[in-house]
């Protein structure tokens, strides 16, 4: 119809968590951000992918072009997201190693990292994850992969009052609030990313991402 407004894309979403725990704290934040675009949040898809299946990074796993069957699987699943929500404890002032090798595995040739949108929430001790953040958006540099700068998500989970209940759930408004504002800061960069890149090149439909 002449004169009719263009919908929005659907932005899919690839939710990675640095921690293979099924209790972690970090998880329990993908689930209530996957929630919460279930909910509230129009044009936005979040799935999350399990990394826990990834060999360690080797590449004489890698013959004549191809990878294990798990980590194909793994960098499709990037390949298809339009942008990606890391969530992770900090492991020893820096990232988490199963989150590394999963970084590590994606960004072998091609990189499929590149060219994606990016967010980092983290739940962890006295430094809410801060270090490991920055480190994540020193390697995304090199990947191509364009993190937004705010809003930030840094969780303390052992400061009261109580983040979650016992099954995991994220009982504190606020800290929703605060997920749910980073969710949108994301989806509005990952459109703008997108449209800059399709105006810059010949491509004619999303097909070409």
């Amino acid at each position: 119809m002449e004169g009719a407004v263009a919908e929005k894309p659907v932005i899919k979403v690839a939710a990675i968590c640095g921690s293979l725990r099924k209790a972690s704290f970090n998880r329990s934040l993908l689930r209530s951000a996957i929630q919460l675009c279930k909910e509230s949040i129009k044009g936005m898809e979040i799935e999350y992918i399990d990394i826990a299946p990834l060999p360690m990074q080797n590449t004489d796993l890698e013959v004549n072009g191809t990878y294990p069957p798990a980590v194909e699987a793994f960098r499709q699943k990037i390949r298809e997201a339009d942008s990606v929500l890391f969530a992770s404890p900090e492991c020893n002032y820096s990232i988490s190693a199963p989150l590394k090798n999963a970084i590590d595995w994606a960004s072998r040739p091609p990189n499929v990292w590149a060219n994606k949108a990016a967010a980092i929430v983290s739940v962890a001790g006295g430094s809410r994850g801060a270090r490991w953040q920055y480190h994540l958006r020193q390697i995304g540099v090199f990947l191509d992969l364009h993190f937004i700068n705010k809003p930030e998500f840094f969780l303390n989970g052992r400061q009261p009052p109580a983040k979650f209940d016992s099954d995991g759930k994220l009982i504190d408004s606020a800290v929703g609030e605060e997920l749910k504002k980073l969710l949108l800061s994301l989806q509005a960069f990952t459109l703008r990313l997108q449209d800059n890149f399709f105006s810059s090149t010949e491509c004619p439909s999303s097909s070409c991402r």
